[in-house]
């Protein structure tokens, strides 16, 4: 079937730019279908489909005119994983992203490797409609994986999490990073208990780059940098998250990697409220991680990354030492790097601190990005040095 699209949106897709948004399409919208595009001339351009998701309708997935079909998946699979041969011959490291949606031309889904298992993303229905097909061929590339989870990130009434193929993983697995150990669940709702994606900032960490430092990890999760920060000869850890399960999950990493806890501090509140905390009971801390979720709600607050950053920032360097470091990170796509960095910059000059980026991270190769998808590269974490006086 086919869907004629604008001048526009046909001279982005043949320039490798794979996103449609609602605008770009001079039909209505044909949800859940497998769709060639073509211009107003009726021109072919490239074949995909339509899919509602968080960011646009639909993907292109190739500008050749060629059946979507098994042998397609196969070949896009098989080139997913000779871009990652370097991580299969790491053995300090057995988790990490086998396919990265539109890096690996395949926009709408993500599959991440733990261990001897697999976790499938589907973020629309049209990819998820289409799966027995796309793991039929993922199997056939990856046969090593013993067992395929599904997360279905998009709004249906379907569980949200389940084992799809193949056997159960233990409950917890623990998967190998940088040569630490690390507790996940892979059929616990959408997280599994670690963000692969910060692996090299953990590697830092994990490598000294902490060390003898009092480090402070805000929106802790399951304390996965504290843990790293510890292994690395931090002189102490701080893990501050408002979820009541962060107690139990970061006591569990601590535990994986034979790390005592008399050292390693855990505490379950609000983020904003620590800080207040800290600042009435003097602590001060040489080295503060703030991951955020983009978005996040209290009872008496609401965060959103793109507005509410540079707070984070100011707070933090109430409680930082002298020369600390402040480790800033955001997953938020919609905040451009340039605008980021001026956030936390114009914190900084409101605190009348000096200040020196030190180091840079986005995301790790296996997270591919297509050059012509920039906004692919979601993740920015900078590392500034601060000088108080």
């Amino acid at each position: 079937m086919e869907i004629k699209i604008t001048q526009q949106a046909a001279k982005r897709l043949n320039h490798g730019y794979p996103l449609l948004q609602k605008e770009d399409l001079l039909e209505p919208i044909k949800e859940n279908r497998w769709l060639t595009f073509v211009d107003q001339q009726r021109k072919f351009i490239a074949k995909g489909y339509l899919g509602l998701q968080n960011n646009g309708v639909g993907w292109s997935l190739t500008t050749e005119n060629r059946p979507l079909d098994h042998a397609f998946f196969v070949e896009l699979f098989f080139q997913a994983r000779k871009k990652r041969y370097i991580y299969y011959e790491d053995k300090q490291t057995d988790a990490f992203r086998l396919v990265n949606g539109a890096g690996d031309s395949i926009g709408g889904m993500t599959v991440d490797k733990y261990g001897d298992f697999a976790v499938v993303s589907w973020y629309n229905q049209t990819l998820h409609n289409k799966k027995e097909e796309i793991i039929a061929a993922f199997v056939e590339v990856f046969p090593e994986i013993k067992g395929v989870y599904e997360k279905l990130r998009f709004q249906t009434d379907q569980s949200q999490s389940r084992l799809l193929l193949g056997i159960d993983a233990p409950e917890p697995l623990y998967i190998k990073e940088n040569n630490l150990n690390y507790a996940v669940y892979l059929n616990e709702g959408l997280m599994t208990g670690i963000f692969l994606d910060q692996r090299e900032v953990r590697g830092l960490l994990a490598a000294g780059f902490a060390k003898n430092m009092k480090v402070l990890n805000m929106f802790s999760y399951t304390g996965a940098f504290s843990v790293a920060a510890a292994a690395g000869g931090a002189k102490s850890t701080t893990s501050v998250d408002l979820a009541k399960r962060s107690l139990k999950k970061t006591k569990e990493q601590f535990a994986a990697n034979k790390i005592p806890l008399d050292q390693q501090w855990i505490r379950v509140m609000d983020t904003f409220e620590y800080f207040k905390y800290a600042k009435k009971k003097n602590l001060v801390f040489d080295c503060i991680i703030l991951d955020p979720p983009s978005f996040a709600r209290n009872k008496k607050k609401v965060f959103r990354v793109v507005k509410d950053y540079g707070e984070l920032i100011e707070d933090s360097v109430a409680i930082l030492n002298n020369k600390g470091t402040i480790i800033a990170s955001t997953n938020a796509a919609n905040l451009a790097p340039k605008k980021f960095r001026a956030m936390i910059e114009t914190a900084l000059q409101k605190k009348n601190v000096s200040y020196k980026l030190t180091k840079k991270l986005d995301l790790p190769e296996d997270y591919a990005v297509d050059s012509a998808f920039s906004e692919g590269n979601y993740l920015k974490v900078y590392f500034y040095q601060i000088e108080k006086y």
